[in-house]
């Protein structure tokens, strides 16, 4: 019996892991992709005192509002997304239960094979009595050419 069922649960959990992993990184690229654009796109504050030169206003191609609502819903889905993967992970109770089947399933594989190893070795024993009775019957077939032939010299 081979184990593959719990390997396809482990497999699943970790591409759900996997996945999580990703639309985080996503979601921190979309958080990072944010603050640029609102950096790049806003206007410079003006501070009492302080005559400013050199660089110029930006001249934002779309309006600063298009950007705010685009990476709003951007950052809602993914936030929506990295939600359902983490309700589709497998919960405290459900992985004691299935360490629990994985063990129960272990221990009929581990009685089963025993049992299978008990035949091997009877099946080898017999072997080795056939074996070792071959061997006898050809030591006993060369004592009885060598007293043969012995007495055929006399």
């Amino acid at each position: 019996m081979h184990p593959t069922g719990n390997r396809l649960s482990y497999t699943t959990m970790a591409d759900r892991l996997t996945q999580l992993q990703d639309t985080v990184n996503q979601q921190a690229e979309h958080f990072c992709n944010a603050i640029g654009i609102i950096q790049q796109t806003s206007y410079p504050s003006k501070f009492a005192n302080f005559d400013r030169t050199g660089s110029q206003t930006p001249n934002p191609s779309q309006p600063q509002e298009d950007y705010a609502q685009l990476f709003a819903q951007l950052i809602a889905r993914c936030a929506k997304d990295i939600d359902t993967l983490i309700e589709s992970l497998p919960n405290e109770d459900s992985s004691i239960e299935l360490q629990n089947s994985s063990l129960k399933r272990l221990e009929i594989e581990n009685q089963e094979t025993a049992l299978d190893l008990e035949e091997v070795v009877q099946k080898g024993e017999l072997l080795l009595e056939k074996i070792q009775s071959a061997l006898e019957n050809i030591a006993q077939a060369q004592l009885d050419m060598q007293i043969t032939l012995k007495a055929s010299l006399q």
